[in-house]
């Protein structure tokens, strides 16, 4: 029994060192720079918590430039700058940061002409003790590309800077939960020190991982977490091996096909679009996802068909196929409330209210478009002539 037992527990080490190489290879990452955590939530609080801790400690041991109080300790708290449409699992964590005096943050608005988050308004922000950007990757309601490789480029050429004069290293983080799967993701390219992966946005188990640049070496990771030393102590607990290797095979998949998804979803999402406008009409539409100059991914489109009676919610009550949102599902709370990340991109408020956030998956079809359009075309003239 001992040998059997022994035997399943080479087993399942195996296929989560598999899983590990294949959610490595998905970001272009390397196999120990993958850290599996529960989902995207805890990658992020993880991220936040290594990059106060590691701040803290750097000042404990006098290695940076802050200054100190009549005490000789060191009591400037850490910076840390997000932008203003994150997702509720940053931009919770860092108001909670805020609340408890444990770290100030800078909430960059984004730009209501390109609807992202500007270079140079991140850069305006950096304060001596800034310690971490925190910057998601793509919106999860309007689909936009932060510029983020840009971003990495301008914080490196500037910690060259800091480190020669004794301040921290700015780390660099970026939720890319809604990218993988949808468009090419590669930690190289983006220049990040941390990136959040979450499984079931490319089709896998819903559970996630965090990229990491050398975890404990080159990039600060401080566990919040205490026990079985699992995860090489930075995220301890039994692994989750089912989950795990499912990760893994869904990794496997997003690397082989990622540019066949890609286009796929791009052209169903182009067609929608089309068919949206020729049943509604171009002056009864309003694309908020549109952003003249800015990409955004391939499978968003976030629309109001206008009119005052004709406000999303209602308009999804009376669907019989459709199955949308009008917003993040964190905020489905918010009744017939607009979007606050609609309303932060510059899109007004009436505009807002109306909005549909449709999303094209792997598998749908210019059917499945025709099928919807109709649905919303019997739903605004329900609501018309009520």
């Amino acid at each position: 029994m001992a040998n059997r037992g022994a035997k399943r527990g080479q087993k399942a080490k195996q296929l989560i060192d598999a899983a590990r190489l294949n959610v490595a290879v998905m970001v272009g990452g390397r196999p120990e720079d993958i850290i599996f955590t529960s989902g995207g939530t805890e990658a992020n609080n993880l991220v936040f918590h290594s990059a106060v801790s590691h701040f803290r400690e750097a000042q404990k041991l006098g290695q940076d430039s802050l200054g100190e109080n009549g005490n000789g300790v060191v009591d400037t708290l850490p910076h840390l700058i997000s932008s203003g449409v994150e997702h509720d699992s940053v931009r919770l964590p860092l108001e909670h940061l805020m609340k408890h005096c444990v770290a100030e943050t800078t909430f960059i608005p984004v730009s209501k002409i390109s609807g992202q988050a500007e270079v140079d308004d991140v850069m305006s922000a950096v304060r001596l003790n800034t310690c971490l950007v925190s910057i998601m990757m793509a919106n999860n309601e309007t689909g936009i590309l932060m510029p983020i490789s840009e971003l990495s480029h301008r914080i490196k050429s500037l910690n060259q800077k800091r480190v020669a004069s004794g301040l921290p290293r700015i780390l660099i983080h970026t939720d890319a939960a809604q990218a993988l799967g949808k468009v090419r993701v590669d930690v190289q390219e983006l220049g990040v020190d941390y990136l959040t992966i979450v499984g079931h946005k490319f089709y896998g188990p819903r559970i996630g991982a965090l990229y990491v640049r050398g975890p404990g070496l080159s990039t600060p990771v401080y566990p919040m977490l205490f026990g079985g030393g699992q995860e090489r102590n930075f995220r301890p607990g039994t692994e989750n091996t089912p989950m795990i290797s499912g990760l893994g095979k869904a990794a496997e998949l997003v690397s082989q096909n990622w540019e066949h998804y890609e286009a796929h979803m791009r052209k169903v999402r182009d067609y929608l679009e089309e068919q949206l406008e020729a049943a509604f009409g171009k002056e009864n539409i309003r694309f908020n996802s549109h952003f003249p100059g800015s990409e955004r991914l391939p499978n968003t489109c976030n629309v109001s068909i206008l009119g005052p009676e004709l406000k999303g919610r209602a308009v999804l009550s009376r669907c019989r196929h459709l199955l949308a949102s009008i917003g993040a599902a964190c905020h489905s709370d918010l009744g017939n409330s607009p979007s606050p990340i609609l309303l932060s991109s510059g899109i007004s408020y009436a505009v807002a209210q109306n909005a549909l956030r449709l999303s094209m998956g792997r598998h749908t079809t210019h059917q499945d478009v025709d099928l919807i359009v109709e649905d919303l075309k019997q739903a605004v003239t329900q609501l018309k002539r009520s």
